[in-house]
């Protein structure tokens, strides 16, 4: 009996092309023939992965918040140089999001509209509390701050760093981190 074996990895080389090619051409542009050629199969066998076009976009989307959540401590911080570090760590997860997938990231400014509505309630729960959890450290860092001021500092600093989304030209990866940090920092510490 001949079983065929299914590419454990074919999956994630379906999403790698399929940023690429949303990236290039736009989500409505793209078929999933295109796809499928692009990952090394046809295009009916993408379903064997994913029930469509959207729900490939959802996948990638909910793959970069979850990436971004894990940076969140596993409880909140007491201390101020523990709410110190665990801002470090969230301003590294967003620096990298914005320098490493800067793809993800202007793929869902553009495409956010095409996730189907449920999916797309969900990933923003995820959002706000990803947000929320910023913003709560921050209060532990700088109690001075109400909320409002903490989230409206948290949403600059974060629309700071995923401002490299926007161009191309600029200093080198590792210097465009350090300076996507350090003004994340200086929008934070005020």
């Amino acid at each position: 009996m001949n079983t065929r074996m299914r590419d454990p990895e074919r999956g994630q080389k379906i999403l790698d092309v399929a940023v690429t090619l949303f990236a290039k051409k736009g989500f409505n542009a793209v078929s999933l023939a295109e796809i499928g050629g692009a990952a090394g199969i046809v295009g009916s066998g993408v379903y064997r992965h994913f029930s469509g076009k959207p729900a490939i976009l959802t996948a990638l989307f909910e793959t970069a918040i979850d990436r971004l959540v894990a940076d969140l401590p596993e409880s909140e911080p007491e201390e101020p140089a523990e709410c110190e570090a665990a801002i470090d760590r969230l301003i590294d997860g967003q620096v990298s999001f914005a320098v490493d997938t800067r793809e993800i990231a202007q793929i869902y400014y553009v495409e956010n509209k095409n996730v189907p509505a449920d999916d797309r309630v969900r990933l923003r729960e995820k959002q706000r509390a990803y947000i929320s959890g910023w913003t709560r450290i921050l209060q532990g860092l700088r109690p001075e701050l109400d909320e409002a001021h903490a989230l409206t500092l948290v949403h600059a600093a974060i629309g700071g760093v995923q401002s490299a989304r926007l161009h191309r030209s600029g200093p080198a990866k590792e210097e465009l981190r350090a300076t996507l940090k350090n003004a994340a920092w200086g929008v934070l510490r005020g």
